[in-house]
């Protein structure tokens, strides 16, 4: 039997066990390991000389441990931020202060693009802004639909933008190359496509009344100022200057260690009275919270190491990869949503990392090729059978209509920030002034 007819057996046998398991177990992380097992054990049957196929998920549970550390990290300086009281006394700030609705609009959507883009997670967006956010957007007289779109969007755009992109983190990691340059890279096309997405959805919109939202959202927090929700902020943007300015002059601190920091600097500014078993109670909660997004980033990471040793990961690369130019350029905003709704962030593994490989053959700059990529990817997020960040927008806002009505009003955002990718990966040499 043939190297590539045996790596394609085993390509069906993950396959199977991955769709019969998230059929069964409605779970796409379970059912990730549940396939990388199979997967394993299928490969140790028809090559023997693999080993013991413990070994393999074993590794797997250590690749991307770091990342399930920094998520951890920043989810908890998150919470505690939120804990204080700073976020909704700044939204109360601005519901009371900012009559226009087009600023309102664009305020909310930066404040929910923080949470995601220091922790790496849309998700958390949600989990901190969320219920602020769509308060806020009831007063402006937006639809329960477009509500929920917005919330998904500035979630998704929020995992995706700078200075944590897993999605870029993972393949510059699968490809040797440096996490360096990608700031403006992945920040300026976020910016165009979200001030699409606030024109699309506030047109046409009619405010409310005022003190009935002013009397849904919490109440303020008392002794809670400028300087108290700035300074915790002020620290980890800091922290992430100096790492960058003076590297060789301060200890090497790493992103989990600046987080802690800024979260016993969000405790120091907290104005309430707040025991240590109320603080260990919030950190709690944020680790049921940030549970999910941990066993994501470990199964992706088992199931990357079963891969790689039965040969699938290259297969379904090298497959891909080997599509004629044009084809790969109108298939990636397709195939690349559709990866992420099954595997999650391992989609930057299974084809992004040989697509950088790919293009790095043909001479076109991989930087802003990786960036474009780590832009499509987080469409999928609404797409089954994960559709993780689209199921809590919907839960978050009450949404009761058709799942399939949200997505044909997601499109047209989420159409904008693809289409931008796609001209990044077409011509990549026109965008790297960013870098």
């Amino acid at each position: 039997m043939s190297t590539t007819l045996m790596t394609s057996i085993f390509l069906v046998v993950m396959i199977a066990a991955f769709v019969i398991s998230s059929i069964k177990l409605k779970s796409p992380d379970i059912s990730m390991v549940v396939a990388a097992v199979v997967l394993a054990i299928a490969g140790v049957i028809g090559v023997p000389e693999l080993g013991n196929p413990i070994r393999y998920l074993v590794e797997g549970l250590f690749v991307n441990l770091d990342l399930a550390l920094l998520f951890i990290a920043a989810s908890i300086f998150v919470n505690i931020y939120s804990y204080s009281g700073a976020v909704s006394t700044m939204t109360r700030a601005l519901v009371s202060n900012v009559s226009n609705k087009w600023v309102l609009m664009s305020i909310l959507g930066l404040l929910m693009l923080i949470p995601g883009a220091i922790t790496g997670a849309g998700s958390v967006s949600i989990f901190v802004m969320g219920a602020l956010a769509n308060i806020v957007l009831k007063y402006l007289g937006i639809s329960p639909r477009k509500r929920t779109v917005f919330i998904f969007f500035f979630a998704i755009m929020s995992a995706a933008a700078p200075p944590i992109n897993l999605w870029t983190m993972l393949m510059t990691a699968q490809a040797n190359m440096p996490y360096v340059g990608f700031t403006w890279l992945l920040l300026i096309p976020i910016l165009v496509a979200c001030a699409v997405a606030i024109v699309f959805i506030g047109w046409g919109a009619k405010k409310g009344d005022k003190q009935q939202i002013m009397n849904e959202l919490p109440e303020a927090t008392e002794g809670m100022n400028w300087w108290r929700m700035i300074l915790p902020m002020l620290t980890i943007a800091l922290l992430f200057v100096l790492a960058i300015a003076v590297p060789w002059n301060l200890p090497i601190l790493g992103l989990p260690l600046m987080f802690i920091i800024a979260a016993v600097v969000a405790m120091l500014c907290n104005p309430k009275k707040t025991t240590f078993k109320q603080y260990l109670g919030v950190i709690e909660d944020t680790m049921e919270q940030v549970f999910p997004l941990v066993a994501n980033v470990l199964s992706i990471g088992v199931l990357q190491s079963a891969m790689a040793a039965t040969g699938v990961r290259g297969l379904i690369g090298s497959t891909f990869v080997s599509l004629p130019l044009i084809l790969i350029y109108c298939l990636v905003l397709v195939i690349g949503p559709i990866c992420q709704g099954c595997f999650n962030y391992g989609c930057s593994v299974v084809i992004g990392a040989p697509l950088l490989f790919m293009f790095n053959t043909l001479g076109m700059d991989v930087t802003v090729i990786c960036a474009a990529l780590s832009l499509i990817f987080p469409i999928g997020d609404c797409l089954p059978p994960s559709r993780i960040v689209g199921r809590l927008a919907i839960e978050e806002t009450g949404y009761k209509q058709s799942y399939m009505s949200f997505l044909k009003t997601a499109l047209i955002p989420c159409l904008v920030i693809g289409l931008i990718s796609v001209a990044m990966i077409v011509w990549p040499n026109a965008f790297i002034w960013l870098y």
